[in-house]
Formats: C-alpha cells, structure tokens, sequence
C-alpha cells in the first residue's frame, strides 16, 4: 500500500492531512496580503507594521515552545489542539466583525500567530501514529504536508481571478474566518481523544527547565541554527522575487504570483515522491543536495527574471524545496526521540533563525551591491548551513542525541 494508500484510508490521517490543507488555506488567505491591509487598508504606518511582525514572530515561537513541552508532559493533545484553533478562529472573525487598527494588531500579532503553532501539533501526532507504521512514516509525513501547498496554490489561484473581478481585500479574512471554523469543527470531531488512541503517548515528565535545557544543548542548538541558515534561503527567495520581477522590463505581479505558483505546483509532486529515496540517502545528505538545486533557482533569480529560462528554474526550485520544507519535520523528531511535541516546536524555533538569517543577508547584499549579490549572499549562508549539518551527523554516533 502506497503512503497515499494509507492515508486515504486511515481516518487519523485523513484527519491530518485535512488540518494541514485548512492551514494552507488560511495561510493563503491571509499573509499574502497582510501588508497591503495594515499599511494601505488600515492606514499603519511602515514602523508599526514592522513592529506586528515583530511581536507575531515573538509570539509563533514562544508559544509553540510552550504548547509543545506542555503537550509532551501531560499527553493532551486534542485539548491543547481545539484551545490554539479557537484561538484563530477568533483572530479571524475579530477582523471580519470589526476591522481597524486595533483589531489587526491583536489579531495578526497575537491571535494568529498562537493558533500557527497548530501545524507543530498535528506533525507531533502523525509522528505518534505512525508508531506502527515506521516504514511508511516518510511518506505519511510527506502526503500530509502536501495537502498544504495544494490548498495554498488553489487559494492563490482563487484569489487571483477574484481580484481580477474587483473583490475586496479585506474578504481574505472572510475566507480565512471560514477555513478556520472549518479547522475548529474538523479537530472538534475527528482529533483522537487523549488517553483513548490506539499508540503509546506517555507523558514525559519533564519539567519546563528541564525541558528548555535540553533545546539549549549544543548539539541540538547546532542542528537548529544549520537548519535555521538552509531555510533562509526561501524566506529571502520570497522578499526578493516580488522586487525582481517588478524591476525587470516586461514582468509584472501577474509574473510573480505565476513564478511562485509554479514552484508550489512542483513541490506537490516532489513531496510524493522523495520518501523512496530516503532509504538510500541520509536526510543531512538529501538536504544539502536540495540545498543546492533550490540556492541555484535562487541565484539565477536575478539574472534570469527578464528571460523565457526563468520559467525553467520553477523546476529545481520545486525539488530543492521539498527537501527543505520537509526533511527537518522527521529530522527533529529523531533529534528528540519520545518528545514529538518539543520537536515540532523547533520548526518555529528554526524559522525565527532563517527570518533573522534573510533579513541580514537582504540588508547587507542590498546595501553592498544589489539583488545578484543579495541572492548569492543569501545562496552561500543557506550552503554553508546545509554543509555544516551534514557535517555534524557524519560524526554522530548514536541517532538519540537527547
């Protein structure tokens, strides 16, 4: 049976992969255009908006640090799942009911950005139901992550021809409002009740320092910050392709919203098909080689925008990305064996460090010499990165490291 096999037919799957696609949908509802509502919308200025950025980033990672370490010390899972997806529904109808500043700051930097850590909970369960599953996990763990790049691409595609037909922005909160009462009804019905599955999930024990401590070894913090440097390239890959496209002759936002589409739709596949290989290369191996291929769309991005051969590079971006988007979910729950809560906690952990790692190569490539040298900047820390990791697990002796 084929992972998609099994996941069509295994209810707490299905489940997983309808949460992880829901979350596609808000997020393509609503961060896409997240700038255009608080600035141009609603009127915040450029500092201030910065500022919501700042306190939603602050507030993703702690609180899925928190909700992961709780969830791995008292095993309630569907508990803490249904309070973080309330949480964002709330968000939501807060901007669908009453719009303003106010609302967007508590809702885009509070609200939001709790119910984001979501995605953190619903890997740690497929990572306990899969239990009896170890040779299928890969590819379960991969079918489900897909769910949101398709949802996210056929939300932006919706988006696309209903602004096209004059909808307003701020319906994107409606939508988003509708995928997230979906999300609360989906956890409310099908999410395993705590105690009564049918995989072991014993509570760890361990105490918040305990816990804390253990994230801050420098084994592990090591890994985090290789990780943090390999992602960084997609969040400089993401501020750079807008500003290229609009500075280079002939291409325009449409140009945009088709370059980043085409790399979603790539990775759909890609995703399906990358657990056959992980039988024969490690993931340090598989992530450095995707590394790569995507530094190389990113690199070309610059140079290529203006040709017909940009559209090519959606292909490496694709392939490399999947190694990047989906390859540290399983690397850091073999990192944290028996705390698959903790572990999908350092996903927000690693983006904190790829945002830091992206803002600094934009700054300083654009303030040196341009977007080819921010590309190339942004190329080699995500290589250095990648290399450094795989580096670290070729003197690994034992898989359990925590």
């Amino acid at each position: 049976m084929t992972a998609l096999q099994t996941v069509l037919a295994t209810p707490v799957f299905r489940m997983l992969a309808g949460v992880i696609g829901l979350m596609g949908l808000i997020n393509a509802s609503l961060y896409p255009y997240q700038s255009l509502i608080g600035i141009e919308v609603l009127g915040l200025s450029e500092p201030v908006f910065a500022l919501v950025l700042v306190l939603a980033s602050v507030v993703a990672v702690v609180t899925s640090v928190l909700l992961g370490i709780l969830s791995d010390q008292k095993a309630n899972r569907r508990r803490l799942a249904l309070i973080t997806a309330l949480i964002g529904a709330a968000g939501t109808a807060l901007m669908v009911f009453a719009p303003g500043p106010v609302s967007f700051v508590l809702s885009n930097g509070i609200l939001l950005p709790v119910a984001s850590s979501i995605f953190g909970q619903a890997f740690a369960l497929n990572r306990l139901a899969t239990q009896s599953l170890p040779a299928q996990r890969e590819g379960i763990q991969a079918t489900v992550r897909a769910a949101m790049s398709v949802t996210f691409l056929l939300m932006l595609v919706f988006w696309t021809f209903a602004f096209g037909r004059g909808a307003d922005v701020m319906l994107t909160y409606a939508t988003g409002g509708v995928a997230s009462l979906a999300l609360l009804a989906l956890i409310w019905g099908w999410w395993p009740r705590d105690g009564q599955t049918g995989w072991a999930d014993q509570p760890s024990g361990l105490r918040l320092g305990a816990a804390l401590a253990q994230l801050a070894r420098p084994e592990v913090a090591l890994r985090l910050l290789c990780l943090g440097a390999v992602t960084s390239a997609g969040v400089l890959y993401m501020i750079l392709a807008a500003l290229v496209f609009s500075e280079t002759a002939g291409r325009d936002a449409a140009d945009t919203a088709l370059y980043i589409g085409m790399v979603a739709g790539w990775e759909v596949p890609f995703m399906l098909l990358l657990p056959r290989y992980l039988a024969h290369v490690s993931r340090p191996k598989l992530i450095f080689w995707g590394t790569v291929l995507y530094v190389s769309h990113l690199i070309a991005l610059p140079f290529l925008a203006g040709s017909a051969w940009i559209w090519a590079m959606t292909l490496p971006a694709g392939l490399g990305g999947v190694a990047m988007l989906i390859l540290p979910i399983s690397y850091y729950q073999d990192l944290m064996v028996g705390r698959p809560g903790t572990a999908a906690s350092m996903l927000a952990l690693q983006k904190l460090v790829a945002d830091v790692m992206a803002a600094l190569a934009f700054s300083a490539g654009v303030a040196i010499g341009g977007y080819a040298l921010t590309a190339a900047l942004g190329g080699t820390i995500a290589i250095a990165g990648a290399l450094g990791l795989w580096l670290a697990d070729r003197r690994r002796v034992s898989p359990d490291l925590v």
